[in-house]
């Protein structure tokens, strides 16, 4: 089965008796213009230009920072009471703000972004290790600390901070997710936002950085190898280029994509861009250390590995020595890489359609299962 995690290259109401809410736990393109739980008390939670933004972009302003005083009992959230396609997707407007517990942080959402996951959990592709339906999606989040449990000890009230919310992507991933004006995050798993970004960048980072770095990581990638990645546009697979090049010191990094984004790969590191609508990767005559698959291509990854290395796998059948991970969300790999977004060494690739205003989650979920996102896809503003 094709891994859940595999990246891409980012008004109604119901009305319902009142049940006790679950205690929940760039570069930036842009186009040029020419259950059982969690029920709330009314509804069923209780070729154009491109512009290019590398760095300094300001704070978002929409995310003001509220005292816990002015917090409301009730919000705005994109929720689904059973699994299926963008269809089962419903804009509620009041959905309980989830309680916060002692290792928790309550976060007004400035800015969530989509992932696979986010559409494959929709579909019910891990239901058996899923958290209750009905579902609040989104693990992505930028926001604003508004609240603070009782054995938080770092993060205060008005940090501006970002985070994947959900520990293990497929066991039990929270209930109230990052598509709500708020969303409660253990401390562990955040990270203060990079000075330079703004919410929407530093939303389309977490799930994909953390990937990136991990999968780096577990394919015991070091200074001086060379890499491989499938994908290279996508938004896995341009953080991967730039981690293997500015953070771990590859001396090669050779990229896949499309003939249109060849000239994109090149300005994140790829020292070769490999059109794949034209050229066999596999019949490439070099090998290298790692190959990053992030396309499902494993069986053709394996021919090109050197003896001895390592091919990551995020979807698709797994040829040996491929392997495929989960990745653990945790905010000391944010932490670590933090300096090198404020660098501007690292860059955010935010998709040209976004960032997709919060009424129009549908559509952003759309435009996500087509496979032709480049980049993160970005909801913002948020409420």
């Amino acid at each position: 089965m094709d891994s859940i995690l595999s990246p891409t290259t980012f008004q109604f109401q119901l009305r319902r008796p009142l049940l006790t809410p679950f205690p929940p736990s760039k570069l930036t393109i842009n186009r040029l213009k020419n259950s059982r739980h969690c029920v709330h008390k009314k509804g069923v939670f209780g070729p154009q230009p491109l512009r290019v933004f590398a760095t300094s972009a300001p704070s978002a302003q929409a995310a003001s920072n509220k005292s816990s005083s002015s917090i409301p009992s009730e919000m705005k959230a994109w929720t689904y009471t059973e699994y299926g396609g963008v269809e089962v997707l419903k804009l509620e407007s009041s959905v309980a703000v989830p309680e916060v517990k002692d290792d928790q942080v309550l976060i007004k959402v400035a800015a969530a972004a989509l992932n696979p996951v986010d559409f494959k959990r929709r579909l019910g592709k891990f239901k058996a290790t899923d958290s209750p339906l009905p579902t609040i999606p989104g693990y992505d989040v930028a926001g604003v600390v508004v609240k603070v449990g009782s054995q938080v000890k770092d993060l205060k009230e008005g940090d501006e901070v970002y985070g994947d919310i959900s520990e293990k992507a497929l066991d039990g991933p929270k209930q109230f997710g990052s598509l709500a004006e708020y969303t409660a995050v253990e401390e562990k798993l955040l990270a203060l936002k990079p000075k330079n970004l703004d919410f929407v960048q530093a939303a389309a980072l977490p799930l994909a950085i953390e990937t990136a770095y991990e999968g780096l990581e577990r394919a015991g990638f070091s200074e001086g190898k060379s890499i491989l990645v499938l994908g290279g546009a996508g938004g896995v697979g341009s953080l991967v280029i730039q981690l293997a090049k500015q953070v771990f010191g590859a001396s090669k990094v050779a990229a896949t994509s499309s003939t249109g984004k060849l000239e994109f790969i090149k300005s994140l590191g790829a020292d070769l861009a490999i059109d794949y609508t034209k050229e066999n990767f596999e019949d490439l005559p070099e090998k290298f250390d790692v190959v990053y698959d992030a396309v499902g291509q494993c069986d053709k990854a394996v021919k090109v590995v050197k003896e001895g290395g390592s091919v990551v796998v995020l979807t698709g059948a797994v040829t040996p020595p491929g392997f495929r991970f989960v990745v653990t969300s945790t905010g000391e790999t944010l932490k670590k890489l933090n300096p090198y977004l404020e660098s501007g060494k690292v860059k955010v690739l935010v998709d040209p359609k976004g960032p997709f205003p919060f009424d129009k989650v549908s559509e952003a979920f759309s435009y996500l299962e087509t496979n032709r996102a480049t980049g993160k896809v970005v909801v913002y503003p948020i409420p």
